[in-house]
């Protein structure tokens, strides 16, 4: 990174916990205008690094020195106010000047705070998080330090602030487990790995190659050291005792080798693929359900929706729309005020909740799981042990003998997802599941999501991770109004854009650059909105696209009523299952430029 007269720079800092080291005489440095994204894996220490630049807490050694005449602005992962004070006080008790009331209001209304003379004890977490944010960002820092800036925050909120911290030189250095929010803002990523700091020049994108050449080179540097290790251990133990000066040359540099060859590369896990989940053709039905808190506050208006097997659904909405009420009343938890909701009598729910699950903090980890179950019975014979399980997400046997009240937050939240799906459900309900996950647990919970073979439906504001998993999306606009779309969030975004015609402020609100769809999005836009005449070509791809997708709406209804008879084997529910998401991924794909050529005149 560069050098230059940096903002931030950190020289040979090293930290640890009693006999826990975790990181040993790392460096690295921030310069005006970077805008460096943190990655660790959780446990390893990016919170612990946070709190040192702060000064919330002391290295062991090295030094941490920032530039004379820049202003430091960081955002803290668990904020804290004093629960009297208003929401426009506890956004200027810290540095803050009173002419930038205008300037608070117009930040705190874009992050969905509108009382500003609430006290600070009445809000949520959340709330308290977002108001947090918007104290920083008031003060116009030289240097923003932001951990896990985008919890709490609905799809809306995440492209308004990444937008903003876009725009300009602004100097930033973020925690954050967003991917494309790291892709779209940062222009570095270091990352926190073995105790050691590994520097990128460029987006996440960038770093996640970069990091697999890396891991590539170390991987062929210790097997060349493996293979000569085994020969000149032969020569060691060849060797007289008493050796000339050339043979201690040689017996230092294979104790140099020795500790080359015997280094350990974290390896990809295996995808966990269970075939022991049996769901039947019944799942569950919402039969036309309302749900209101208040006249002024509608969650559901005489809602229908007929669950099918297999389906990945995610649930999207801002701040309050009524996500979790829903899925509370799904699971039992919340009743409705009218209608009823159907459940299988197959259906075996898991639910990962926003609120997580409380732990006895003398238990072990490897206990925390025992207590469900042994093992998980995978199908086909196969099972996985409680510790294999655990370390299938990432908890090193070391780590599975630590007492509870030794993990991090995200180690927490890691441990609470094992325990539901220990439980072997059927049905998995995960309610903001990626919150305080590092990036490779996200990673291996993506694939098991992908190769899961019951239902799935998940809460989530993280763009990313719902792309990966989900196929169709139930998406709260508020009032009550609820848009059943047949697609992942980009897909929807991207047709949201097509149907607003509303070319300018759209990207005013999402950037320039629109993410990775952007440009072919504004292109097509342009197309619908000039109402130009469709081409022969078009009318012909319309036409065909109309019977391909009347067969493959068809073959996929004969698809799914063979497996709900019950008389399929096992290897032909899993060719069907298979099939099946072909269909849907070809349908939605059919789907989307059906839709586009629609907006054509014909």
């Amino acid at each position: 990174m560069a050098k230059d007269n940096p903002f931030l720079d950190v020289q040979c800092l090293t930290k640890s916990f009693g006999s826990l080291l975790l990181f040993e005489d790392i460096s690295f440095s921030v310069s005006e205008g970077q805008k460096v994204g943190l990655i660790a894996k959780n446990g390893t220490g990016k919170s612990t690094l946070i709190s040192l630049l702060t000064g919330k807490d002391s290295a062991d050694d090295g030094r941490i020195i920032y530039r004379n005449d820049i202003t430091v602005g960081c955002l803290e992962q668990s904020p804290v106010f004093d629960c009297n004070e208003t929401v426009l006080d506890a956004c200027f008790n810290h540095n803050g000047e009173k002419e930038k009331v205008l300037r608070a209001k117009q930040i705190l209304t874009q992050l969905k705070i509108s009382d500003m003379n609430q006290p600070m004890g009445q809000l949520s977490g959340g709330q308290q998080k977002r108001v947090a944010l918007a104290n920083v960002l008031i003060t116009e820092p030289d240097l923003l330090i932001l951990d896990e800036p985008t919890n709490h925050l609905d799809l809306e909120m995440i492209e308004w602030l990444e937008g903003y911290l876009k725009r300009g030189r602004k100097t930033l250095l973020m925690v954050t487990h967003d991917r494309y929010f790291l892709d779209r803002v940062c222009s570095c990523i270091i990352e926190l790995d073995d105790r050691h700091i590994y520097s990128y020049k460029g987006n996440y994108e960038y770093y996640i190659e970069k990091r697999q050449e890396r891991i590539d080179a170390r991987r062929a540097e210790i097997a060349r050291a493996n293979n000569l290790y085994r020969t000149e251990l032969e020569w060691m133990r060849r060797m007289p005792q008493a050796r000339g000066h050339k043979a201690r040359y040689r017996e230092e540099a294979f104790y140099e080798l020795e500790a080359v060859a015997k280094q350990k590369i974290d390896e990809r896990q295996m995808r966990l693929k269970s075939s022991n989940v049996y769901i039947g053709s019944k799942i569950f039905e919402c039969q036309y359900i309302s749900k209101a808190w208040t006249d002024k506050c509608v969650i559901l208006k005489d809602f229908y929706y007929n669950f099918s097997r297999f389906e990945k659904m995610g649930i999207v909405g801002n701040n309050g729309t009524g996500k979790s009420t829903f899925i509370k009343m799904l699971l039992g938890l919340e009743a409705p005020d009218k209608g009823k909701i159907v459940v299988g009598d197959t259906v075996r729910f898991g639910y990962f909740s926003q609120e997580g699950l409380k732990f006895n903090d003398n238990d072990k980890v490897i206990d925390v799981v025992r207590e469900i179950a042994d093992y998980i019975d995978l199908g086909s014979g196969r099972q996985m042990s409680a510790s294999q399980f655990l370390k299938h997400f990432l908890f090193t046997p070391e780590q599975q003998q630590n007492y509870v009240c030794k993990l991090s937050g995200g180690e927490r939240r890691k441990l609470y997802l094992c325990t539901v799906l220990m439980r072997n459900p059927n049905f998995l309900v995960l309610d903001e599941p990626t919150n305080d996950l590092d990036i490779v647990t996200l990673q291996i919970l993506e694939e098991y999501l992908q190769d899961f073979p019951g239902c799935v439906i998940i809460v989530s504001h993280d763009r990313y991770f719902m792309d990966k998993v989900v196929d169709h999306l139930l998406v709260f606009k508020g009032n009550g109004e609820i848009k059943d779309f047949p697609g992942n969030y980009t897909q929807y975004r991207e047709w949201n854009l097509l149907e607003s015609g509303d070319k300018v402020n759209k990207t005013k609100q999402y950037g320039d650059d629109a993410g990775q769809f952007g440009k072919n999005t504004v292109k097509r836009k342009q197309n619908a909105v000039s109402r130009r005449k469709m081409t022969f070509n078009e009318k012909m791809e319309y036409t065909r696209l109309e019977k391909d997708i009347a067969l493959l709406e068809r073959e996929r209804k004969d698809i799914e009523t063979a497996l709900s008879e019950g008389t399929l084997t096992v290897e032909d529910i899993t060719d069907k299952g298979k099939r099946l998401a072909v269909i849907k991924d070809e349908l939605d794909e059919k789907e989307m430029r059906w839709l586009e050529l629609a907006e054509i005149e014909q």
